[in-house]
């Protein structure tokens, strides 16, 4: 019923598990598919990860009540684009497929920041520890980097970092006293330049370059 009154939408089929979703994918090819992850026969992870082999053109949103690692990273493995969970509104649901069906993520806030926290757990567990270079990039503090990498601008870097909080547009906008405007220019300019394709992809990039924190 919300997905009805949401414009742009159409619904073609409603799924009772797994299985019928495989199956009514197979026969309306769907543009985007919210999916659960607790099912019988077949659950939300092994039926993404069908959907995805066979119809790659057919996006996949996960909506469910579990926010754990064990349902997060699974379904993002499977192939799922999206990941919301059950307490999304409509508007932020209407945001997640229109993301993905544009090619980007449809993440929660939430998930990017979990995202984000479970790279640092692995970067920690996997490097030993060592002193970092001189010009090594680092987090973005009271003083700025030393260097940014890829060309990246100071304000562009200071937006990716707001990115990697998990910040919507609009609460950059805000944070930084620009127009939301000017925040999705600095984003465009930032993608190009590091050839990420997504928010999620970006919280990565952020990660891996030390792009953590924010200017003063």
């Amino acid at each position: 019923m919300l997905l009805g009154l949401l414009p742009g939408i159409e619904v073609v089929g409603a799924a009772a598990d797994g299985e019928e979703a495989v199956a009514l994918v197979e026969r309306h090819h769907p543009d985007v598919v919210l999916m659960d992850l607790r099912m019988p026969r077949c659950d939300g992870v092994e039926a993404t990860g069908r959907i995805r082999a066979a119809h790659p053109e057919t996006e996949v949103v996960v909506l469910t009540t579990y926010a754990d690692d064990d349902s997060l990273f699974p379904a993002l493995r499977a192939g799922a684009r999206g990941y919301l969970t059950k307490d999304a509104g409509g508007e932020e649901i209407a945001r997640a497929i229109a993301d993905v069906r544009s090619g980007a993520a449809g993440l929660s806030p939430q998930v990017q920041l979990r995202l984000l926290e479970r790279l640092a757990d692995e970067t920690r567990a996997a490097a030993p520890p060592a002193a970092a270079p001189v010009g090594a990039v680092g987090a973005i503090g009271p003083s700025g980097p030393a260097e940014l990498p890829d060309g990246l601008t100071a304000r562009e870097a200071e937006v990716l970092a707001l990115i990697a909080e998990g910040l919507s547009n609009t609460e950059i906008a805000q944070r930084l006293f620009v127009s939301p405007a000017t925040v999705k220019t600095h984003i465009n300019n930032l993608f190009a330049k590091t050839a990420v394709r997504d928010r999620a992809q970006a919280v990565a990039y952020a990660f891996r370059h030390g792009i953590t924190g924010t200017q003063q």
